[in-house]
């Protein structure tokens, strides 16, 4: 397998191995997704001292060697569960977060392994797919992989449960609803609409909640997402919108979601102030906190 950076003009899924079971993890559900969406794949293992190819080939003694034996593992695995799909393995002689981040831009979406370590393990030892779904310019999707209650891995599944998307229901989202909608489209599953508000302050009144204000709040919140939706259930009548509102959090009415999905889909604005963080709120709390796969989807 020779060391390269192809250039990719065919639509493509690139997803990071690392030779992780959650890289593997994510390799298996990109090649799901690739094969529903009539796409290729493209397998990526990033080093920054890989070698050539020795004459005489692979040998004990070539560094790049357990790169090329990794990838050759993984592309065989996913050849025999989709023999119809078109995979192709690359090894690229960079760092990982600046050889993904090129990826990226190259591909419909880019999958990445979520080793799902608390906010203080994150903040000390970094993580590269958290640093990639923050600033790619295109929709990056974390998968964890999940245990049997034993630590024997398990491959997360597609089966069962829909598909929820996080709005704020202010500002433009057309790339977040856009993956959605399509998302779900390909799926053939319902898609959720979550948005969380809390009640303004009249609401809360010393016998509890002003029952008046809860049910204004929520009919506000539903006009809001009618509005916002519609040109979406217009554009894609075969998807089965099933509206979540909740008078919470935002970020606790995704994690609610999170419960019976299969996918969330977060949204992160490209442009922020300079001193905001580059991923908001909700879709930190999404990718600590939820089970499920994660797509990171960059919008205006």
């Amino acid at each position: 397998m020779a060391v390269s950076r192809t250039p990719r003009r065919e639509p493509v899924i690139t997803v990071g191995l690392d030779g992780s079971p959650e890289s593997l993890a994510a390799a298996r559900w990109a090649a799901a997704e690739a094969e529903r969406r009539d796409v290729g794949l493209r397998l990526l293992h990033a080093w920054p001292v890989l070698g050539p190819e020795p004459a005489e080939g692979p040998s004990d003694s070539d560094p790049s060697d357990w790169a090329k034996r990794m990838l050759d593992h993984a592309r065989t695995e996913i050849r025999t569960r989709h023999p119809g799909l078109a995979v192709a393995g690359d090894l690229v002689e960079e760092e990982a977060p600046q050889a993904l981040l090129q990826a990226a831009a190259e591909s419909e979406m880019t999958v990445l392994g979520s080793q799902g370590m608390d906010p203080v393990e994150r903040f000390f030892l970094g993580d590269v797919s958290m640093f990639v779904a923050a600033r790619a310019e295109r929709p990056v999707v974390l998968v964890r992989d999940a245990t049997d209650g034993t630590g024997v891995p398990t491959t997360p599944t597609d089966e069962g449960g829909d598909v929820a998307v996080a709005l704020k229901l202010h500002g433009p989202c057309d790339d977040l609803l856009g993956f959605a909608f399509a998302t779900a489209a390909a799926r053939g599953v319902p898609l959720r609409a979550v948005h969380g508000r809390g009640l303004p302050v009249n609401a809360y009144v010393p016998w509890g909640v002003d029952h008046d204000v809860a049910e204004e709040t929520e009919r506000a919140a539903r006009r809001d997402m009618d509005q916002v939706l519609r040109p979406w259930r217009e554009a894609f009548p075969a998807v089965e919108v099933v509206d979540g509102i909740g008078l919470v959090s935002p970020a606790k009415a995704l994690i609610g979601a999170a419960r019976t999905a299969n996918l969330l889909v977060v949204g992160r604005r490209r442009r922020r102030r300079a001193l905001a963080p580059r991923l908001g709120p909700v879709a930190h709390a999404a990718l600590h906190h939820a089970h499920c796969p994660v797509a990171v989807v960059p919008h205006d």
